[in-house]
């Protein structure tokens, strides 16, 4: 059965695929415990070879995730702290949340760092000396708050409660994040911590990786088949894809304490965490940066990889023998990518506020009066003087005489008619 969620960002899914709610004994030899014996990936990854230097003590892995479940006996003793950011669980995340997929994180705590139910006994995980924080989050309808939000703070409080590695087994089936995420994995990269991711599951609907697996820094697993060829359902394809890890065939323990057979790269990732545990507890000198660096480069070919990176397998199948014991020349930084270039590069550099003025106003002294403006004048035209004393006097001579003249030739023209008139 494959099982979608749905969050408030995108559309969120736990990268598993259940196949079977039953006690998981598949191919148990006589002399041996059935369920130590179905792990195969403890041999086949050399995971009990690794065993030989560290099994992961003084190292704490976060599984942000629906919750570590109380009741199980190989959780005893494993889980240090823990707290619910979904609203909905309890204060110290051990209650499984959301309406579906309750058993989801402790089938991935399960597989992390189970310690069995005795010695040779019972469900154990890659990491079994480790310590677990439980981060209780909730995905879709069963929501209270945000998903992004659950998220951010999620990462924050695993930094500040210790955390080493953080495994997030899921995706949200959309290659972009939220830039409140910027933040909250920055925060994590800034204090040394090895963040893995699932890749997700084409059985879920991932067809490419989706964020957190797209975020730069952060090791995204794919997932093969028993065999070690990519999984068909059970994983998908991308080019941050950083190692490949067992995706199918898998165990774990729910919260009620029954074991499950189940698939998905939500079963992938913690197996590659707990790995990274290893790295961490054989070289506590070493950061982040080159426990990723380890476990990539030690990874094993893929027989079907055509390039390396492969957008099926990565650098290829983990390898945690190697990754622990290997001589590995060091690096300064992280092989996934930098997300602080990233923003740089992709972000919108924020706006600094204007300075605010801190000094006591100045009073400045008013300006004297303006003098009054005189308006040009064009030399070509007359000014007042020229009218009052020119122009008017002139004017008045001029009538004058032409009044006097006309009364003259009025004058001069009756004469002239009186002297043309006819004698009686």
């Amino acid at each position: 059965m494959i099982r979608r969620l749905v969050a408030g960002i995108a559309a969120v899914a736990v990268a598993m695929t259940l196949v079977a709610a039953a006690p998981a004994a598949a191919q148990a030899a006589p002399a041996g415990d059935p369920v130590r014996e179905a792990e195969y990936w403890l041999s086949d990854y050399g995971i009990d070879k690794a065993w030989g230097t560290t099994r992961g003590a003084g190292v704490k892995i976060a599984v942000i995730d629906t919750g570590i479940g109380r009741g199980p006996v190989e959780f005893d003793g494993s889980v240090a702290a823990g707290t619910d950011v979904s609203g909905g669980g309890s204060s110290d995340g051990r209650t499984p949340v959301g309406a579906v997929d309750r058993d989801h994180g402790s089938w991935v705590a399960s597989l992390a760092a189970g310690r069995g139910t005795g010695p040779d006994t019972g469900m154990i995980g890659v990491a079994p000396e480790a310590q677990l924080l439980s981060v209780s989050v909730a995905f879709g309808s069963s929501a209270r708050r945000p998903f992004s939000d659950q998220i951010a703070d999620a990462i924050r409080w695993s930094v500040d409660n210790g955390a080493d590695v953080i495994n997030m087994s899921l995706t949200t089936n959309v290659p972009d994040w939220p830039e409140s995420w910027d933040e909250a994995f920055l925060y994590a990269f800034e204090h040394d911590v090895v963040v893995v991711v699932a890749a997700g599951n084409r059985g879920s609907g991932t067809t490419r990786v989706g964020a957190p697996a797209t975020i730069p820094g952060v090791l995204t697993v794919g997932g093969v088949d028993r065999s070690g060829k990519a999984s068909v359902e059970a994983s998908t394809q991308g080019i941050t894809i950083g190692v490949s890890a067992p995706s199918e065939e898998l165990i774990g323990v729910s919260a009620d304490s029954t074991l499950v057979s189940w698939d998905g790269t939500s079963g992938a990732a913690p197996i590659v965490a707990g790995i990274a545990a290893l790295v961490r507890a054989a070289h506590p000198e070493l950061d982040a940066n080159n426990v990723i660096n380890r476990i990539i480069k030690t990874a094993r070919p893929a027989a079907g990889a055509t390039d390396v990176p492969d957008v099926l397998y990565g650098y290829g199948l983990v390898d945690a023998a190697a990754a622990v014991s290997a001589s590995i020349p060091s690096v300064t930084a992280n092989p996934m990518g930098s997300l602080e270039d990233w923003v740089r590069l992709y972000r919108r550099a924020p706006v600094d506020p204007l300075p605010e003025d801190s000094a006591a106003p100045v009073k400045v002294p008013p300006l004297p009066e303006a003098e009054p403006m005189t308006r040009a004048v064009s030399p070509l035209l007359p000014d007042r003087d020229t009218v009052i004393y020119g122009t008017l006097p002139l004017l008045l001579v001029t009538a004058t005489a032409i009044l006097v003249a006309l009364g003259v030739t009025a004058a001069v023209r009756r004469i002239r008619l009186a002297s043309r008139a006819p004698s009686r």
